[in-house]
């Protein structure tokens, strides 16, 4: 429960000041840039090392890859036929192909799945959404953002992206016994920056009333984000016959608001940033309702 009140007052105090305290006009960006390239790297450092893998648990991470490139499959060609611009095809891709799989989705998982779950989610959260963020997501922002988008750029823009970095750094890392308890605290008390600081921008650039101009793209991106998406899931799960605890765990995750740092990566990239906040804020809410309607169905 105070996970979620974090997260509701941490978004709803960045809405109140950005209307009523005329905060600096950079102070977004400035909160993005920490939240990308400190306390999203520390929080990879932070928990791959610690993470215990096996071959059995490969669906959680390729379950979320799936449904990452499944919606640039649709939204690319959706946006073709309607006509979207560029900038708000990368947006969709980004904030409905990408999961709020940790912030929001470990309070949800332990209130509903019990805490012995949030091993299986950490899984999912590190190997599926942080690696598709990393790579997959790099790859969208040079490929919609309208500059050049040569092999050379792209891999350039993904070998310098920190989050990916991080990922690497952390992948050797876990070949160690790990960090030494003083990094390891460090590394953790700066990535607990990392959700109340996203939701504080989101907050502050959430503009509600801008709805009536984005209706068509909001609810294509939070159909499939909230809905399509998990139902997808879920019958592969079902089709490959995945043992329960991975396959619940899987259709939760799935099922999860769209992704903080998405809709932060599509600000500084100017992949139509008013879409991308209203996607994270108007999901979040709405996931407090669906994701336990999902798990009703396992």
């Amino acid at each position: 429960m105070a996970s979620f009140l974090l997260l509701m007052v941490c978004l709803l105090l960045g809405m109140a000041v950005a209307h009523l305290a005329h905060p600096p006009s950079g102070l977004a960006r400035s909160l993005n840039w920490w939240v990308l390239n400190i306390a999203l790297p520390a929080t990879v450092l932070a928990i791959i090392p610690a993470l215990q893998f096996s071959g059995s648990l490969w669906f959680l991470a390729a379950s979320l890859w799936l449904t990452f490139i499944c919606a640039w499959l649709l939204f690319h060609r959706l946006g073709v036929y309607c006509n979207w611009s560029r900038d708000t095809i990368g947006a969709l891709v980004l904030v409905a192909g990408l999961g709020n799989t940790s912030f929001v989705g470990f309070p949800l998982i332990e209130a509903l799945r019990g805490k012995e779950a949030l091993t299986y989610a950490a899984i999912a959260d590190q190997v599926g959404t942080f690696m598709a963020i990393s790579i997959g997501g790099t790859l969208v922002v040079a490929i919609y953002t309208g500059g050049q988008t040569s092999a050379q750029i792209i891999t350039r823009k993904v070998l310098s992206f920190p989050p990916f970095i991080a990922l690497m750094v952390a992948l050797l890392v876990s070949l160690t016994p790990g960090w030494p308890g003083l990094i390891n605290d460090l590394l953790n008390r700066i990535g607990n920056t990392l959700a109340p600081l996203a939701l504080f921008s989101v907050g502050l650039q959430l503009q509600l009333k801008s709805i009536r101009h984005q209706t068509q793209t909001l609810l294509a991106g939070l159909s499939w984000k909230l809905g399509i998406a998990p139902l997808l899931v879920l019958s592969c799960g079902w089709l490959l016959h995945i043992e329960p605890p991975i396959l619940t765990v899987t259709l939760l995750e799935a099922a999860m608001a769209p992704m903080i740092s998405a809709a932060i990566l599509a600000e500084q990239h100017n992949l139509n940033p008013p879409l991308a906040n209203m996607m994270v804020g108007l999901g979040i809410l709405l996931s407090f309702i669906t994701v336990p309607l999902w798990n009703l169905l396992v």
